[in-house]
């Protein structure tokens, strides 16, 4: 008798889903042996994390604010990883079209918001799209790895963007802050009451749906499926892999640069050092545990979301927010890990079997 481990040709639907939340299970076990190293009783810290998040209407107010932009980042890594294109520049991506987006309402402030805010989300998704375009270029010329021109280019829109509000766009009237002037009430996206939450979050959902319908109906979403699963293949059947690397990492761009135009538009009302807490960095995780899938993406987020919120608010019990990032690391490290019990199995070979081999 001989085992091996063979790669499955059709993993089953209902592994793919158990695996992944006891793999989640599994990781929230494994932190806690951490708290209990350092005193802290598991079910307070989570009590305290998860209750903080959703425990109360500000809690939850604050959790979708976050959901928004690791959604709408996630679904933009999301296309560019159906293609086995390893788009790591959402960050910088985001900034690049939070920066766009803010040279609307600086040089058009009179602008009527029917205006001003189309006008925001173009530039915003053009910024970020172009962003993520040069990569792809780089990628379908030279084949440069976009993995590593897209993390790279990540520090230089970060620094451009501080280096615009440290100087041509400061606020001159901002007691010398590195801050762009505030943003008229025209370019600011409209909110549900006295909540912080605002329209994107209307714009995850409609984004999300048409991603769905893109993936499984459309004739692009196929081509994107088969260059992903096999490139060799895509290109005999007369795919121009080239020009979709260049379609794929402008969408894929433009979306996270959305996200930066929502985010200043939404939350912030001006341009600052620091308006992504790593939402970019986040929304690959968001998307790979999400399987890609638009759905799938937006719940992953909320979950990281609460995450977040709850790491902010155990501050209080004198555990530092970082738990949050250590909390967000162990479950990606515990589904990834758990990806061999869903994308393989077990074989066992008889004697019989053995000798033909």
């Amino acid at each position: 008798m001989k085992i091996r481990i063979e790669k499955s040709l059709a993993p089953k639907r209902s592994s793919q889903i158990i695996v992944p939340i006891l793999a989640t299970v599994l990781s929230l076990f494994f932190c806690a042996l951490f708290f209990v190293a350092t005193g802290r009783d598991p079910l307070d810290v989570y009590s305290a994390m998860f209750g903080g998040a959703l425990g109360s209407g500000y809690g939850v107010s604050e959790t979708l604010v976050k959901t928004i932009p690791l959604a709408l980042c996630g679904l933009g890594v999301a296309i560019a990883f159906r293609m086995q294109l390893w788009n790591i520049g959402a960050e910088g991506q985001f900034y690049m079209g939070a920066v766009a987006a803010t040279w609307v309402p600086l040089h058009f402030p009179d602008l009527p918001a029917f205006v001003m805010l189309p006008a925001m989300m173009v530039a915003g998704a053009i910024g970020g799209g172009l962003w993520g375009l040069l990569a792809g270029w780089l990628k379908a010329k030279w084949l440069v790895s976009e993995l590593i021109s897209t993390l790279m280019m990540n520090y230089i829109a970060i620094l451009w963007a501080n280096y615009l509000v440290y100087g041509a766009w400061k606020d001159p009237n901002g007691h010398n802050f590195p801050l762009s002037a505030p943003f008229p009430k025209a370019a600011l996206l409209p909110t549900f009451g006295d909540t912080r939450v605002h329209f994107g979050i209307v714009f995850v959902v409609i984004l999300a749906v048409i991603l769905y319908f893109i993936f499984k109906k459309s004739k692009w979403g196929y081509k994107t499926m088969v260059i992903g699963s096999n490139a060799t293949a895509a290109r005999y059947i007369g795919i121009d892999i080239k020009k979709q690397i260049l379609l794929v990492m402008f969408i894929s761009g433009a979306i996270a640069g959305f996200a930066g135009m929502v985010e200043v538009s939404g939350i912030v009302g001006k341009l600052q050092p620091g308006i992504s807490p790593g939402y970019g960095y986040t929304a690959i995780i968001v998307a790979w545990l999400g399987r890609l899938h638009p759905a799938a993406i937006i719940v992953v987020a909320f979950l990281f979301a609460i995450i977040q919120v709850g790491g902010f608010m155990i501050q209080t019990m004198g555990i530092p927010s970082a738990t949050a990032t250590m909390l967000q690391g162990a479950i990606l490290f515990f589904v990834v890990g758990s990806e061999i019990l869903t994308n393989y199995e077990l074989k066992i070979a008889d004697k019989e079997e053995t000798k033909h081999e």
